[in-house]
């Protein structure tokens, strides 16, 4: 089987209610908006390359915030958007996981 997606990127964009920490309150979002802007300027979207996805609660709220890059799994969390573009140069252009990052 053959993965449709060279890497799958998923932002944890979880909203609580209560009041207690998520991934929301911390940026996530406008983190989202730049990492998909920045994938698609540089032609890495698309079938066979990248998708980047909003997703759900990771139940990693304490870390984040927090995105998750398949099919290797790997965890990151990140704080401006001089991080993201570490995670779209060296993880999703060049395959080398920003271990600095990884949660």
């Amino acid at each position: 089987m053959t993965n449709f997606y060279q890497h799958h990127v998923f932002f944890c964009l979880n909203q609580r209610e209560n009041g207690e920490a998520c991934c929301a309150d911390k940026g996530a979002e406008a983190a989202f908006d730049h990492m998909k802007a920045r994938v698609k300027k540089l032609g890495l979207s698309g079938e066979g390359k990248v998708r980047i996805n909003r997703s759900g609660c990771l139940d990693r709220c304490n870390l984040g915030p927090l995105m998750v890059v398949y099919p290797q799994a790997v965890w990151y969390t990140f704080v401006d958007n001089d991080d993201i573009d570490e995670i779209v140069e060296s993880h999703l252009v060049n395959g080398k996981v920003v271990e600095r990052l990884v949660v």
